[in-house]
């Protein structure tokens, strides 16, 4: 079976930061891009990073550009989420997916997710 077990979420200040881990299983880690999604209360889940599985080149949502680097280690079939500058419009949930190369959205055919991880920074 198909999964990406996100964990490293918790309770922070603003101005913190947290990282974010996704391990994954069932498929072949490297052919695919991993993305970062998240979905804060009453609103849709959003876009926050892509990563290509090729050269490890990246896109991220205009709001946390500068402050998210997302990386990933293909020899752990891994993937994470450096947050630094959290802000209190950054808490939600977050999820990691299969994501088209070059953009900010899910794989519309690989459609795997896990619980996700919860954020939440407190002003």
């Amino acid at each position: 079976d198909v999964q990406l077990q996100a964990s490293g979420g918790g309770l922070v200040q603003s101005g913190g930061s947290l990282t974010l881990s996704c391990a994954t299983s069932g498929f072949t880690f490297d052919d695919y891009a991993i993305g970062w999604f998240r979905q804060a209360p009453g609103k849709e889940r959003e876009g926050v990073s892509c990563i290509n599985s090729l050269d490890g080149s990246a896109d991220y949502a205009d709001s946390v550009k500068g402050r998210f680097t997302i990386s990933r280690d293909n020899a752990k079939n891994t993937a994470y989420l450096q947050m630094d500058g959290l802000k209190p419009e950054d808490t939600g949930r977050y999820y990691c997916g299969i994501c088209d190369p070059g953009t900010l959205k899910a794989n519309t055919d690989l459609d795997y997710w896990g619980q996700g991880t919860q954020v939440t920074v407190s002003s």
